[in-house]
């Protein structure tokens, strides 16, 4: 496989395809954990922030927490105490108004999600700035409309010793879509990455997060999510040498005749159109295939 995709120095853009059966992607914490819906077209959605959570909770089962491959957006600690960790590390002085660029280097060095996300790193006694992350990525869109649906269930373990004795079953919720086929876009900005010294390993790592997402994440909400496309395009030119929209535009999703109402992957055909002068093609997870 042409190894340009994994070429720091360049810029990449990607199309990321995954989806879910009889599951809940995202639920939405303030409409009772409902699956996340465009109101107006009833698509699905699944927030950046939420894709974002999956990369990191892969690199941190896979590296380990090992050194320069921390990740900094965790429940495990306060944000200011990994701060003030990393400037005692190297003497960093206490309540600078500037940035302290010998500190924000030294974050950088250590997490992972810095580097590749970015962070805001002014929030305690030490000042190590803000970072501008290099890879951004958007919401995850339906292809087509889902139907969220909320089934009750209902489960024979009571909850409280005042209910135990008085009933044998408890009833509860289950929210679900039944099928939902998304995509998401992504971006990589080369200049940015040269500043959080992105390498070519952390971009390996980025995809291989990216294809493997959902292998293990599984739970009874997302028993059935997987990665359905990965496709990353890759310019000669560090600026670029076509539209990002365009070249999404390149990669079309439709139903295959007959199908109104999709259930599978199978309903769907995806087709990839001709790519541009200097741009390079690498499809990670193949779509089509």
């Amino acid at each position: 496989m042409n190894k340009v995709h994994l070429d720091p120095e360049k810029r990449h853009e990607l199309v990321f395809l995954f989806d879910v059966k009889d599951g809940n992607p995202n639920g939405d914490p303030d409409a009772g954990n409902m699956p996340r819906v465009d109101p107006e077209t009833m698509q699905g959605l699944v927030t950046d922030v939420a894709l974002k959570r999956k990369i990191r909770d892969y690199v941190t089962l896979v590296k380990q927490n090992a050194d320069g491959y921390k990740i900094f957006i965790q429940s495990e600690a306060a944000l200011n105490a990994l701060i003030e960790e990393a400037a005692q590390s190297i003497s960093a002085e206490k309540g600078n108004k500037r940035a302290n660029k010998d500190l924000q280097a030294e974050m950088l060095r250590r997490y992972y999600d810095i580097r590749m996300f970015g962070a805001v790193l002014s929030t305690g006694d030490y000042n190590a700035g803000q970072v501008r992350g290099p890879v951004q990525l958007t919401f995850a869109r339906s292809i087509d409309p889902v139907l969220p649906l909320e089934l009750t269930i209902s489960r024979v373990a009571i909850t409280t010793e005042a209910d135990f004795g008085k009933k044998e079953t408890e009833l509860g919720k289950k929210p679900l879509v039944p099928y939902g086929l998304y995509r998401a876009h992504g971006f990589f900005n080369p200049f940015l990455a040269k500043q959080t010294g992105v390498t070519e390993e952390d971009l390996k790592l980025l995809w291989e997060a990216l294809s493997r997402l959902f292998d293990f994440d599984r739970s009874a909400s997302r028993g059935e999510m997987n990665v359905r496309g990965l496709v990353i395009f890759t310019h000669e030119n560090e600026k670029g040498n076509a539209p990002s929209h365009k070249l999404f535009d390149l990669v079309q999703i439709n139903k295959k005749a007959g199908v109104d109402t999709p259930r599978s992957y199978k309903d769907y055909e995806v087709r990839i159109g001709d790519l541009p002068e200097g741009v390079t093609l690498t499809p990670l997870v193949n779509p089509a295939a």
